[in-house]
């Protein structure tokens, strides 16, 4: 029996070894931009600062047990009456208020730094895209580029991306594991998510909050590329992608699953995203109401010319 024990225990450490052999490292821990990065360098903090605080509580546990057990005493050994020690109390309630204010922060330190703009990249103008979900998909929009984009997003590595994140469904999450961290999307909002990639490659992006029975497969493909290849990717689009059509946004738009779909011309046209917008920096906001308001005049130009 000891023997055929001795073997399950075996095969168990042998199969447990060889599978987290093939593991590929933890997305969040394996970052490609600089948001990400002070969320990776935040978690592996917390996780040395926890393994201090198991390994001495394990180490005196050990010293105690060793040092206080009961076949190293007299047998007419009766430990001491002690009230309380102050020294003792003070060590079991000072040291975890110091580690609790000094991951405070840290946290608040770096939760400042991820919701502006990427450290690095303050004097480049950010490429703004707006990111909506819908049962169960995303729809990328790039104003700029006036291309729209259907569960996949190219970007343009070591430029500051701005994304303009709300739902025409249930409340979604956005999140891109490699570029930082997620951020919710709603109906009747705009969030904004700051995130920049500083080198090529192709990231994995989902929806990290349940919307569905459709969930588990809404995902996106991101691609981070040199911009010269992503100023071409935008001409071969204008060359080749049929535009958006507000019949055919309408048919995006029904519950169901979805492969990669490019389009001229974007959604923003007929169905304008929420008008509250929650994160913004003044200038932005400034730059949006301008925006707006050129379309209005333009609008009613068109009308007084038609009448």
């Amino acid at each position: 029996m000891k023997l055929k024990m001795k073997w399950i225990l075996l095969t168990m450490v042998i199969t447990i070894s060889t599978v987290l052999t093939g593991c590929e490292p933890l997305l969040v821990l394996d970052p490609k931009g600089p948001q990400a990065k002070t969320q990776a360098d935040d978690i592996m903090l917390s996780i040395w600062l926890m393994l201090g605080i198991v390994v001495v509580v394990l180490a005196i546990l050990v010293f105690v047990l060793l040092k206080y057990r009961a076949s190293k005493q007299p047998k007419d050994y009766e430990p001491p009456h002690i009230e309380g020690s102050p020294i003792v109390e003070a060590i079991c309630i000072g040291i975890p208020i110091i580690i609790v204010a000094f991951l405070s922060v840290v946290s608040v330190k770096s939760n400042y730094e991820v919701e502006a703009t990427p450290a690095g990249y303050e004097d480049q103008e950010p490429l703004i895209i707006y990111a909506s979900s819908s049962n169960w998909k995303w729809h990328f929009s790039y104003p700029e580029e006036n291309i729209e984009t259907v569960n996949y997003l190219y970007i343009p590595e070591d430029r500051p991306i701005e994304f303009k994140l709300y739902s025409y469904g249930p409340i979604t999450s956005f999140w891109i594991p490699q570029l930082g961290g997620q951020k919710y999307a709603m109906s009747d909002m705009i969030t904004t998510l700051h995130l920049a990639a500083d080198q090529p490659g192709e990231f994995m992006g989902r929806n990290a909050n349940f919307s569905g029975a459709g969930f588990a497969e809404n995902t996106f493909e991101v691609t981070a590329m040199s911009p010269a290849d992503y100023e071409e990717w935008v001409e071969e689009v204008h060359e080749t992608a049929s535009p958006l059509t507000e019949e055919k946004f309408e048919e995006l738009l029904e519950p169901g699953h979805l492969g990669r779909s490019t389009y001229t011309g974007t959604h923003l046209e007929f169905a304008p995203p929420p008008e509250h917008d929650h994160g913004s920096t003044d200038n932005n906001t400034e730059e949006s109401d301008l925006e707006g308001h050129e379309k209005h005049d333009s609008h009613n130009s068109e009308e007084h010319s038609n009448h």
